[in-house]
């Protein structure tokens, strides 16, 4: 679960020019909406849906991994919390 928060916030980051520390993440996951999070930039809030998040985890696999990954390989799961399956 931590390296999907880290994953989402530094995808957010990038992608609104702000630095790290000011955005924070809270993972959700509904029954019928499915997957997705609240992420506060700067004091604002905004929700992102499972293809944010994949995108995340894509970018954050290929800059901290050096691993490329596709969403087709990217399998989001709960039980106690949120994990990501990334299969071969």
């Amino acid at each position: 679960m931590d390296e999907i928060v880290n994953a989402v916030c530094l995808n957010m980051a990038e992608r609104h020019e702000v630095p790290v520390t000011s955005v924070e993440v809270e993972l959700l996951y509904e029954e019928e909406q499915g997957f997705s999070a609240e992420v506060w930039i700067q004091g604002r809030s905004r929700f992102i849906i499972e293809a944010n998040i994949k995108e995340a985890i894509m970018r954050y696999m290929l800059t901290e991994y050096n691993q490329r990954v596709y969403p087709s390989q990217i399998t989001l799961d709960v039980e106690d919390e949120m994990w990501a399956d990334i299969s071969e």
